[in-house]
Parts: C-alpha cells; structure tokens; sequence
C-alpha cells in the first residue's frame, strides 16, 4: 500500500502514534497507517486526512479517543485454529496436564484471550476444552476475552461467523460447534458461546494483574500477534504484565514472530512438535527440554493445609510468606490491613487461601462491605458466579454508594445475559462518579482514577447488549 501524504507529515504522525498508543509504524508501513487514520477521519467527525492528522497531533485526547484511534490501527485478522499446532499441543501436552493437576482438588481453570478480536481464538480455546475435559460441568472454567475495539467485541459476543472465518480449521469443527443460519453463516453453539466472557481492556494501559478486572491468577495466556505492532519498550511492559498474570506453573502463547528473550526474560521457553510456548516458572527445577512435556508432581497442586485463627500473627506469618523480602521486626510500622493480605494472596492466584483468610475475617467483622466486595470478587475468579453475585449484593446493601461493586455486579449481569439490569449498575457508577474528580484515586480500584475509570464503564456500555 503506497502512501501519498509527504513523509513529513506521515513521519510526525507516526512519531504521535508511538508516543500517544504505543503501536509502532515503520517507514515501510506508512502507506498502511495512512489509510487506517482516513478510515478513524470518518469516526471522528473529520472529511479530510490531512485536517484529521493535524488535528490529531496538536489537540489534548481523551482515553477514550486514544482507546478509539488504536482500534483503527490495530489488524483484526483471525480465524478459527489459527497456528494448529499450538492447539495441537494444547490438547495434547498442555491441559491433559493441567487437568490431572486439578481434578483431585480445586478443578479451576483460567485463560485469558488477551487482544482476541471478533472470537475466533477464545470460543476455539473453548472448544479445545470441551474435548480435553469429558464432563465440564464439574468443573470452574473461566475464558476471559478483552480487547480494545468495542465494535468488533460486540461480533464477538453475538458468535456468527462466515466461511472465510474457518478457513483452516478442521472440518470436525464446524460440523460438530456451529449451525447454520439461513444466509449461509455459522453461528456458535449456545454452550459454548457461554463458556466466554468478553470484555474492554487496553493491554497498553490499564491495570493487569487485578482481581477486579478478573486478569489474575491465569493458567494459560493467549496474546498472539499482538505485540509485535507495539514499540519494543511498551512491548516489554505488557510482557511482564502477563507474567505477573499467569499462575506458576502457567503458560503464554505468543506469536511465532514474537518469540522473544527481550520481550519475556523471566519465561521459560519449552518446545511442542511445531510450536513453542513460554512457561512460567520461579522455583528453577529442571525442564525437559523437548516435548512432550509433563508436569512434574512438584508443580501439581497440593492439598490445602488448615487455615490458623486469623490474628495478627497469622497475619505475621503471612507477610514473610508472601513477601520475602520483608524484615523479621516490623514493630516499628503498623501490620498491614487484612484486606491487603487477602488481596495480595488472590492476586498471587492462592483463591482458594485468599477465600478462607476472607471469610475468617467476615466472621469478626461481617458487617464490612469491602470483606464482601473481596470475597465477591474471589468468588467470581473462582468462577462461582452465583455466589460472587450475592456476597456483591450484601455489599451494596452495607453500603450502596460501593462503586466498584456496582461496577463488578454490572459485569456479571451482563455475563449472564441480564443487559437492563447490567446498565442500571454502570448507570450508578456514572452518577457516583460525578462526585470525583477525573484525576481522583479511586479507593479499592488498585490506582485507577475517576477519569479513566468512567472511560472503561463507557467502553463496557458499548460492547454489551444493554436493552
């Protein structure tokens, strides 16, 4: 695609790009930038490139117009089984494993389709799981599938696809997972379309790890191609975003081009026949080298020892667990709060431990509305959605000015199906934001201001169906 602005101005902008969205444009792909800002032109009122890309680099944007520019610039390219062989690892090698590890204890699992697009690769992932795991209703499966563009999540979630979208997935996938519509589309079974929950989140900019956009304690990343377009140092952050993500022992699936010690030095890389994946893993014990590859019994979960009164030296106890580094002698500065506890052990992927430190804490004070705001949102990472809806909905009724627990019960309605009342609580979130100013820290939300914060609740109105 042969640009037809003069260098100058396509140098500045793509310079703007870089500094303003993270995704990187080279000389070569000038052309392609090019007409991806006509195409955002439209989007933002403007008739004219050349007036759009000064207006561009010269005016203050929002998140939200800047959340908007990159869904232009960002490639939505993607189809079912994208790169077989991982998923042919995946079902051979990586959840036979996972599996074994869980089935005795917790039989939770957690993935993240991080930059996912229209859905092909997470309701795939879903699929791969329905053929490794014979009876799935047994078990707490959570697919988490963000992007930044709410247009194309919103295809996403209504899960029909044409013919060009399976074009080089296996024909028992089609066959067995889609049904035809009348117009020739396909359009994803109801159970598995189910198993998915799609939401906004700019890998760029936002949180991650974090319990309250339900990011931590993953078993398996998936972010393919979509690093590669970031500039190498913001590329580098996400990089270790992911990581802080992943459970040990867990897995990041990147693209073939993304492989890279720069971009993700603290993974371990492990061979498949035709792929590579990287592996999460601090303690250092030694890998197998080639495929397969096994779990070894160190790695598998073990059973959970019984929680000790919750004092302030169980609390002790838990800082040098947790935190190493901390000192023996902390008399001098007051313990931390047990909420910092609970949430740092969730954070670390611990939920099980994280859920009976909490409700050991409800059982002196349960008339805490943020122990029932914790609890909730274990429980939601937990995938026990039932029970993370009422612990919100006794949270609102100790206190029903709790932002983020409007917020957190408007997600899982709309998980659920349930738009109307999904809309009243991000409704509620906008009419309690009122009261902060953009820049305000919001307490709870692990750094994220009222600004931003208002930002995401109208991406997430944007994506879901909210009649």
């Amino acid at each position: 695609m042969k640009p037809t602005l003069p260098d100058s101005v396509l140098s500045q902008l793509s310079q703007f790009v870089a500094a303003k969205t993270a995704l990187h444009f080279a000389p070569e792909r000038w052309g392609e930038l090019e007409h991806k800002v006509s195409a955002a032109a439209k989007e933002f009122g403007f008739t004219g490139k050349e007036e759009f890309i000064q207006w561009l680099v010269s005016s203050s944007l929002t998140s939200g117009q800047l959340d908007m520019l990159a869904s232009y610039l960002t490639i939505h390219e993607t189809y079912f089984w994208r790169e077989p062989q991982v998923f042919d690892a995946l079902l051979a090698h990586v959840l036979p494993a996972l599996v074994r590890s869980r089935e005795n204890n917790s039989r939770c699992i957690r993935i993240w389709s991080a930059g996912c697009a229209s859905g092909e690769e997470p309701y795939s992932i879903a699929i791969a799981l329905c053929r490794a795991i014979s009876v799935l209703k047994d078990w707490h499966i959570t697919i988490l599938a963000t992007d930044i563009n709410t247009c194309i999540l919103n295809k996403a979630m209504a899960g029909v696809y044409s013919p060009w979208s399976f074009r080089n997935a296996p024909s028992w996938l089609k066959e067995g997972y889609f049904h035809c519509k009348v117009d020739g589309s396909l359009e994803i079974l109801p159970e598995i379309r189910k198993m998915v929950s799609f939401a906004y989140l700019n890998l760029a900019e936002d949180i991650y790890p974090s319990a309250l956009n339900n990011t931590s304690a993953m078993d398996i990343i998936f972010c393919r191609n979509v690093l590669m377009y970031f500039v190498s140092e913001r590329a580098r952050q996400v990089g270790q975003g992911l990581y802080r993500s992943i459970e040990e022992g867990g897995w990041l699936m990147v693209g073939a081009s993304e492989l890279s010690q720069f971009l993700f030095p603290q993974f371990i890389l492990v061979q498949f026949p035709g792929a590579m994946m990287y592996r999460k893993e601090t303690r250092r014990s030694a890998l197998p080298a080639v495929s397969p590859y096994e779990v070894p019994p160190c790695f598998q979960e073990t059973t959970a020892q019984p929680q000790a009164e919750f004092s302030d030296v169980v609390l002790g106890q838990a800082a040098q667990e947790t935190f190493p580094e901390m000192p023996e002698k902390i008399e001098e500065k007051p313990l931390p709060s047990k909420a910092y506890f609970i949430r740092a052990l969730a954070d670390q992927g611990k939920l099980n431990e994280a859920l009976a430190l909490c409700e050991e804490a409800m059982a002196s004070d349960n008339l805490d509305p943020g122990l029932h705001f914790l609890r909730a949102i274990i429980l939601q990472g937990l995938n026990r959605i039932d029970e993370a809806g009422l612990s919100l909905k006794r949270t609102l009724y100790l206190d029903q000015n709790f932002l983020l627990a409007h917020f957190a019960l408007g997600n899982l309605e709309l998980r659920q199906g349930n738009g109307r009342a999904a809309k009243r609580h991000f409704v509620n979130v906008l009419l309690l934001l009122e009261e902060n100013r953009p820049d305000d820290i919001l307490l709870e939300s692990e750094g994220l201001t009222a600004g931003r914060f208002k930002e995401i609740i109208l991406a997430t109105m944007e994506t879901g169906a909210l009649a």
